[in-house]
């Protein structure tokens, strides 16, 4: 009967195993689409509760996370703020992209999609490539196994018709 490779002689086999998940590039500006992804996600599972969400207390929660000091404040502010106020407006652009009603959506789904459209839709100093890429890196960080690719779709279909010239001139 083989011994056990914990009994083993052999040194290198109570090695412990480092971790091979490669570090993500977590830049001022991606940390501060993440913090954004979760204040909105934060809204959205408070608003589907039934309450108001309130958007004040969510930011104040977010930046007591140490690492929230390492994110660039002004484009959370933009985009969290940004994305609260025109929740139903952006809901509205996306809606008929969507193989299925909004509030089916995985709340992280939901504010990756709310992220990528206002950024397609209003901050159009924002690259349509880098706003769907973006919003896709953060439903690949936070989502379901496979809710980036339909992030992806949605937004290319929105890309189409809210960046049509910058697609045009590419």
């Amino acid at each position: 009967m083989p011994k056990s490779s914990l009994n083993s002689s052999n040194p290198d086999a109570t090695k412990e195993v480092k971790s091979v998940v490669p570090k993500r590039s977590l830049t001022p500006r991606r940390r501060a689409r993440e913090y954004a992804l979760q204040g909105v996600y934060q809204s959205l599972v408070v608003r589907r509760a039934g309450s108001l969400p309130n958007s004040a207390s969510i930011a104040k929660q977010l930046a007591e996370d140490p690492a929230f000091r390492r994110c660039q404040l002004e484009l959370f502010q933009g985009i969290f703020e940004g994305v609260l106020e025109r929740t139903d407006e952006l809901e509205a652009l996306i809606t008929p992209a969507l193989d299925r009603p909004i509030n089916e959506l995985s709340p992280v789904e939901h504010a990756a999609l709310l992220i990528g459209t206002y950024e397609l839709a209003v901050d159009l100093s924002v690259p349509y490539k880098v706003a769907i890429n973006e919003a896709v890196e953060l439903a690949k960080t936070f989502g379901g196994t496979d809710g980036h690719k339909y992030v992806n779709g949605v937004l290319d279909l929105l890309a189409k018709s809210l960046r049509s010239t910058e697609i045009a001139a590419a």
